[in-house]
């Protein structure tokens, strides 16, 4: 969907996102709100619904947040306003306070042009494919923003980082990690994980080398922790003597690491290591990840009796909804994502830290040493910015990638998944911005590189 400017206004399961003043306007937020609040008001019945609102440090969030506050309002909500705070806070915060649901003013780990709305559901989950589409129907018919008056005050509760903290600690062993006694880095990007991430670290007994923590919005850095972005940063953890590099994305659901020699162990491995400490602890039990996530998973759920791994389509909805049905002991995705049902049913990045702690505490053995036990591969992301009104091209260039492949194993859940012995790709359009993705992964290096460029020419992307 696009705005008359040409500015991309994407809705997906991920929720709203857009270009700051172009499609992503007070109005447009308004709506979207609407829509939302509309929505789960008369699916849950309750006359006099709670909704959380929280925001990321985006300069664009405070405008938007009080026109999403409005629009709650409006529909006749009662408005808890949580401030600046991650994503899985507000998550904590919906399930500790009995809203039926949340919006968080954020663009996770887009540039600082965007902003959005991410939706959350009673408990703090993102809502399954099948809602979230109804709430972009509700809103795509909507007219104009709502202009009923607000029906009750807007309330203010700055507990979030302090309920989000003290789940997480009573989800892990800190004794361990406080005898370690730590030194980490921790970047936060000038996002909303700044003081609930130094919070978490120092109640576990680190001491705390804070990169970029003012929640200023002013990213130093591109948001989004790849190891490109991380440049900078990855040398300080070897320099400042961490055991460790902690870096998160703008509102904190994801996160990248990096080890005591300064070299970026990346998101991929995140899923891993917090996965590899709660079946060392917890034994065997269902993994849930998506279809982009690497193979590492696979391979370690086989080290366990009783583990196994189930995928599904990108976005955490999907996974959160498999892990509640499969009754999962930890699950999430590839980009530093992991979700830890105690803790809360979203993406958490301070629950990530705690437990990749609570591994290197329990191993006695430095960061680097724990991963090269790990198994290994090759993995090339790459996207392929589409054209303006070329809604079409993904289609088309994920049936020509299907027909190519036909004699290997396909899955076309979301979008195409071939798996080869040594490796597997994933083409797929992304949830959050206007471009196609394309993951790849094998055993080597060259073998990496030969699939992406085969695919790309099948998908003519090149």
């Amino acid at each position: 969907m696009n705005d008359p400017t040409g500015a991309p206004l994407m809705l997906s399961i991920s929720g709203a996102r857009g270009i700051v003043g172009e499609s992503m306007t007070p109005a447009v937020a308004e709506r979207f709100a609407a829509a939302f609040g509309s929505y789960l008001r008369e699916t849950t019945g309750r006359a006099d619904p709670v909704f959380c609102l929280g925001r990321d440090s985006r300069p664009s969030g405070e405008r938007l947040g009080a026109a999403v506050a409005d629009a709650l309002g409006s529909v006749g909500g009662r408005v808890v306003d949580l401030g600046v705070v991650t994503t899985p806070s507000v998550a904590v915060m919906v399930d500790a306070l009995g809203a039926v649901g949340g919006l968080v003013v954020t663009a996770s780990h887009n540039p600082l042009p965007w902003n959005g709305l991410k939706c959350l559901l009673a408990g703090g989950v993102a809502p399954p494919p099948d809602e979230m589409q109804r709430i972009i129907d509700r809103f795509t018919a909507a007219g104009a923003a709502p202009s009923g008056a607000r029906s009750a005050p807007l309330q203010r509760d700055d507990s979030a980082h302090e309920r989000h903290v003290a789940r997480v600690l009573d989800h892990v062993d800190p004794g361990p990690v406080r005898v370690a006694g730590f030194t980490v880095l921790l970047d936060s990007v000038n996002g909303a994980g700044g003081a609930p991430g130094r919070m978490l670290l120092e109640r576990l007994g680190c001491a705390v080398v804070h990169e970029n923590g003012e929640p200023t919005g002013d990213f130093a850095h591109p948001p989004e922790p790849t190891e490109a972005n991380l440049a900078q940063v990855a040398p300080l953890v070897a320099a400042r003597g961490a055991a460790a590099g902690f870096a998160q994305d703008p509102d904190a659901d994801r996160l990248a690491i990096i080890d005591e020699r300064g070299t970026y162990i990346g998101e991929e491995c995140t899923l891993v290591l917090a996965a590899k400490r709660l079946l060392d602890r917890e034994g065997g039990g269902p993994l849930v990840v998506n279809l982009s996530t690497s193979r590492m998973i696979d391979d370690l759920a086989a080290r366990y009796p009783g583990a196994s791994v189930l995928r599904t389509p990108v976005g955490e909805a999907n996974v959160a909804a498999a892990m509640q049905a499969a009754g999962a002991l930890v699950g999430g995705e590839g980009n530093g994502g992991v979700i830890f049902p105690p803790v809360c049913r979203v993406r958490d990045s301070l629950t990530a830290m705690a437990l990749v702690l609570e591994l290197m505490a329990a191993e006695g053995r430095p960061l680097s040493a724990i991963v090269a036990d790990l198994p290994r591969y090759h993995m090339i992301k790459h996207s392929f910015r589409l054209q303006a009104g070329g809604e079409a091209a993904p289609a088309a260039a994920i049936q020509r990638v299907v027909s190519r492949f036909a004699d290997r194993k396909l899955n076309t859940e979301d979008g195409v998944r071939a798996d080869f012995d040594d490796g597997w790709i994933h083409l797929r359009p992304s949830n959050t911005e206007p471009i196609v993705r394309l993951i790849v992964e094998a055993e080597t290096p060259q073998r990496a590189r030969a699939l992406l460029d085969e695919v790309a020419a099948a998908a003519g992307l090149v």
